[in-house]
This record gives structure tokens, C-alpha cells and sequence, in this order.
């Protein structure tokens, strides 16, 4: 065994995955929904574990986020308005299992990964969910979306696990990469959003948006159809990145520009990333999350590719990799 398969082994057992890992914390929504009822839960709210990281989070980007201002916001003619349909949605929402979210999550990571991460369901001014504290204290915040169901809820927490766990694994480069071939490498971590599309399904043969609203899947498949031309799009990107032919602004505009809706960080990451499992099984697939590099290797090298664009040699010498066998 390999010192880091003795590594990761180690953390395997040092670090198990428990049921104190992952949960679920409605407080702030609670709170809120009581206070819309006519309780006086203020200082319940205040004191909520999920107000407070909601502040501490928006505080920390420079964004206003007062008290009163909040209280203003609950006690809104608009947000009495929708008090039957939030409570209703965050009563569905309460059934989710995280556990089980969580093995399936788990069993899309290596068994190194760490998943750790409290899920907050909150009422707040804006209507965007986002992860927070990764490193010290994940959290995912989830906006108590009246027209998100049960399922789609599961799914983005699945989604959002995903991103938490492959991000504590060890960085594979190695120290005497070129500093523009580790931006290179840096940025192939954007796949992890296919990684994570696939992860939330559960397999290769449940389409990704099987859950989501019509219009949602129609684009969905629409733009998958353009593999080919977004993979020569990306693979230009990567090229010029690890050549040093982009600046650092440059490459976070251009690099930012194939996140979109769920453009090709999306659909390409997921066509790889089910084209490996497929032909190659969960466990090689698991290797390329140890390394991204090789992620672009093993899915040229599927039987099941050759029907599919492949990644030019240019680009795989560009990160140093060689046609050897997996």
C-alpha cells in the first residue's frame, strides 16, 4: 500500500461518519413562522443558531444586516401573505432523512472525505441558498422555498454535501508544478458541479433533474447536446491557463463564465464523470476525485468515450499526464 493509501486509510477509521455529522437545524424558520402566527418568539430568533450564522455570514461579505431591519422584514404584509404556504412547504421539508441523503452522498466520495454540515432552512430577505464555513463549520443554507419540494430539497442538500466532502480531500499537485499549471489544475475542480449532479441522483441511470420542473430538465438536455463545442471551449481555457497566455482576472472571468445556470462545469463534469462509472465502475471514479487530472484521462480511455469528443493530447500534457495504464 501506497503512504497515501496508508493516509487515507487511516483517516477512514480516525474520522467515521456519524449521525452528529449531518443535520438538519430549523430554528430561524421556527421562530419566524412563529412570530407570523402572533407568538412572540423574538428572542428565540435572535438567539437562533441559524440567525445568527445568517448574520455572521452576511456581516463578514460587507453586506447590511441589522435587526431591525430584519424584524421589519417578518413583520411585511407581503411575507404574512405566504405564512400558510411557507409552513406548509418547511412541514414537508422536515421530513427529509438527512442520514440517508448523507450514504448516498457518501457513497460518491472516498472514504477519506469528511461530511460534516449543518443544513439551515431559513426565512430571510433574499431567495438565495449558499454554502458557508467550509473549512471550520460547514453550513448549507437552504431559502425556504415555497415552490421547491421534498425532493428537490433532498437533491440540493445532496448537491451541496457533495461539494462539502470533496473539498477535504488532500490537494494532489504536486509542489513542483509550474504556478500556471496548478491554476490549470486548480481550475478543473469546477467539474466537481457534474460530480456533484451525479452524486445527488444516486446513479448514472437517474437523469440528474429527474425531480426538477420541466423547463429545468428541457435545458438541461438541450445543453448537454452541446458537448462536443463546450468541451473544446473549456479545453481552450485550460490550454491557455497552464501556457500563462490569461491573467488572473481573465481567467476568473473566463472561468467563471462556464458555471452559468448549470452550464458546462455542469454537463460536461456529469457526461465524464457517468461515462467513467459506466464503463469503468464507482471506484475508479473515486480515484479521479483524488485528482481531477485523471478525471480527464480515464474518461478518454472508456470504451464507452469513443463515440464521444475526447480531450486532445495537448491539453493532457499540459497537466503532465501520460497514457498509462489506470
Amino acid at each position: 500500500m501506497t503512504t497515501y493509501g496508508i493516509v487515507a486509510l487511516f483517516l477512514a477509521l480516525a474520522l467515521p461518519a456519524t449521525a452528529q455529522d449531518l443535520r438538519i437545524d430549523t430554528g430561524e424558520a421556527d421562530a419566524v413562522l412563529s412570530i407570523l402566527s402572533g407568538g412572540n418568539e423574538w428572542p428565540g430568533l435572535l438567539a437562533a443558531e441559524g440567525y445568527t450564522r445568517l448574520k455572521q455570514r452576511e456581516t463578514s461579505m460587507g453586506r447590511a444586516f441589522t435587526d431591525d431591519e430584519f424584524h421589519a422584514f417578518v413583520k411585511s404584509p407581503a411575507l404574512q401573505e405566504k405564512r400558510d404556504t411557507i409552513a406548509a412547504t418547511l412541514r414537508e421539508w422536515k421530513r427529509a432523512d438527512i442520514e440517508s441523503i448523507g450514504q448516498r452522498v457518501r457513497s460518491y466520495l472516498p472514504p477519506e472525505a469528511r461530511l460534516k454540515a449543518t443544513v439551515y432552512i431559513v426565512i430571510k430577505p433574499q431567495s438565495n441558498s449558499f454554502v458557508y464555513d467550509v473549512k471550520s463549520n460547514p453550513a448549507i443554507f437552504l431559502h425556504l422555498d415555497p415552490s421547491k419540494t421534498r425532493a428537490q430539497f433532498e437533491n440540493t442538500v445532496a448537491h451541496e454535501l457533495h461539494h462539502i466532502g470533496l473539498s477535504s480531500l488532500p490537494d494532489p499537485t504536486e509542489p513542483s508544478l509550474a504556478p500556471n499549471v496548478r491554476a490549470a489544475t486548480e481550475w478543473l475542480g469546477a467539474f466537481g458541479e457534474g460530480l456533484a449532479m451525479l452524486a445527488a441522483a444516486g446513479s448514472p441511470e437517474i437523469h440528474p433533474h429527474r425531480d426538477s420542473p420541466p423547463e429545468d430538465r428541457a435545458r438541461w438536455d438541450r445543453d448537454s447536446k452541446n458537448l462536443a463545442q463546450d468541451m473544446r471551449a473549456v479545453e481552450a481555457f485550460l490550454i491557455a491557463v497552464a501556457k500563462g497566455d490569461l491573467d488572473e482576472n481573465q481567467r476568473h472571468e473566463k472561468g467563471m463564465s462556464f458555471f452559468g445556470i448549470q452550464g458546462p462545469c455542469y454537463t460536461v463534469g456529469w457526461r465524464m464523470a457517468v461515462t467513467v462509472e459506466q464503463a469503468k465502475g464507482r471506484a475508479e471514479l473515486l480515484e479521479c476525485m483524488r485528482d481531477m487530472r485523471r478525471l480527464l484521462l480515464s474518461y478518454n480511455d472508456a470504451p464507452k468515450a469513443a463515440d464521444l469528443p475526447q480531450w486532445s493530447e495537448e491539453l493532457l500534457s499540459a497537466f503532465r499526464v501520460s497514457r498509462r495504464p489506470l
